[in-house]
């Protein structure tokens, strides 16, 4: 069935952290809200229609992982990624950032160093320092309005005895790369050599343009799958986030001993009764959407672009591989990173991530999300231009 993503659905007053939440977060109401990772666009049909048949049951007691749920996900990640899982390698968690808190505790200890690659997703901020762990940034490197990693400098810092564990973001939030094979390979390698745990964070996994692959880090070879952890959901690719479901991947059988036992220690195996129901009826039957979903998103990207390089030539785009998200380069615009902010929110009227809540590599940077009908896509992009005219 075809798909309208051009339709405008009214999403104030519903409790959305995306729109009822900006003033908590930006100290203003009246602004256009195109930050979190939150897409504007109505789940596929067969999930509604798997969401309101439950909801008709009645009864919504206590639920367990059942067979056909694994089964999804096995298929989905088969047909989708060209990835084998093992139905005993999936287990759960109420979301990935959870999930990545419950990972931390279960395998460092406090003290213990985590690595990460800024300009990063920044909830990998808080779960580290939040358990008091210490961060170790492995900067990327910006090269022609394209992000690489620095291999040199992560040989160097995986050296650290305390170094137990890197967060690998798999594409990569916000600045949209989609790992190459041999990118995977020669960060896993060097993890493996040094016993250092990659925790992949492949949530965006499934929202790849044209022309790119995504790799699961998991695929590489069994060596670097025992030495992995992966978390997934369909959260993102089908905009279910608020239904509490995702799935962690640990192909060895003592770290997936290990976890479990942490789960169960802060008694979060419980799994939420819709997310369950979404979760089978969007792997089992969610393709076509998606499909219909990247071909939008690519059109959406596409007129940022265009629009940006005829309006806004200065602004430059660092182009997404994957994801929903575009990282925009301020940096020949804007000489101070809070008066960025500040003209974002008072004049733009517009709610975008600041760049510098994703590391200090971010400063002077900003995040939009481009998951949205193209008219309100235009609105914020002319909200931008009329701002720095």
């Amino acid at each position: 069935m075809p798909y309208d993503f051009d339709e405008i659905i009214d999403r104030k007053n519903t409790g959305s952290m995306k729109w009822d939440g900006v003033k908590d977060i930006f100290g203003e109401e009246d602004l256009l809200p195109m930050w979190v990772a939150d897409m504007d666009f109505k789940a596929p049909e067969p999930v509604i229609d798997a969401l309101i048949a439950r909801a008709k049951q009645g009864i919504f007691g206590y639920n367990r992982k059942t067979d056909a749920y694994d089964e999804a996900v096995i298929k989905w990640f088969k047909r989708r990624h060209n990835l084998d899982l093992r139905r005993e390698w999936l287990c759960f968690s109420p979301g990935v950032v959870t999930g990545l808190n419950l990972i931390v505790r279960a395998f460092t200890e406090e003290g213990d160093k985590i690595i990460i690659q800024p300009p990063v997703y920044y909830p990998f901020y808080h779960v580290i320092g939040d358990n008091k762990r210490i961060i170790i940034e492995n900067n990327l490197l910006l090269k022609d309005e394209r992000y690489y990693m620095d291999f040199d400098d992560l040989e160097d810092k995986v050296k650290d005895k305390k170094a137990k564990m890197l967060f690998l973001c798999s594409p990569h939030n916000p600045v949209g790369r989609v790992w190459k094979k041999e990118e995977l390979i020669r960060l896993g390698e060097i993890c493996l050599k040094n016993d250092v745990i990659v925790v992949a964070d492949e949530i965006h996994c499934d929202l790849v343009y044209s022309g790119y692959k995504h790799i699961p880090f998991a695929s590489l070879s069994p060596e670097l799958a025992r030495k992995s952890i992966t978390t997934v959901s369909p959260s993102k690719t089908f905009n279910l986030a608020g239904l509490q479901t995702s799935v962690v991947i640990i192909p060895d059988s003592e770290y997936r001993a290990c976890y479990k036992k942490m789960l169960n220690i802060h008694r979060a195996s419980h799994i939420n009764t819709f997310g369950m129901v979404a979760l089978e009826a969007a792997y089992n039957y969610g393709e076509e959407y998606l499909d219909q979903l990247l071909s939008y998103l690519e059109g959406n990207l596409n007129f940022l672009i265009s629009y940006i390089e005829e309006n806004m030539p200065q602004i430059k785009v660092i182009k997404p591989e994957g994801t929903y998200l575009v990282w925009l380069d301020f940096r020949s615009v804007c000489a101070d990173y809070e008066e960025l902010n500040q003209i974002m929110i008072k004049k733009a009227k517009l709610a975008l991530d600041p760049g510098y809540w994703f590391g200090e590599a971010g400063k002077r940077f900003m995040r939009i999300n481009i998951a949205c009908p193209r008219t309100i896509l235009e609105e914020g992009l002319r909200r931008i231009r009329e701002a720095f005219k």
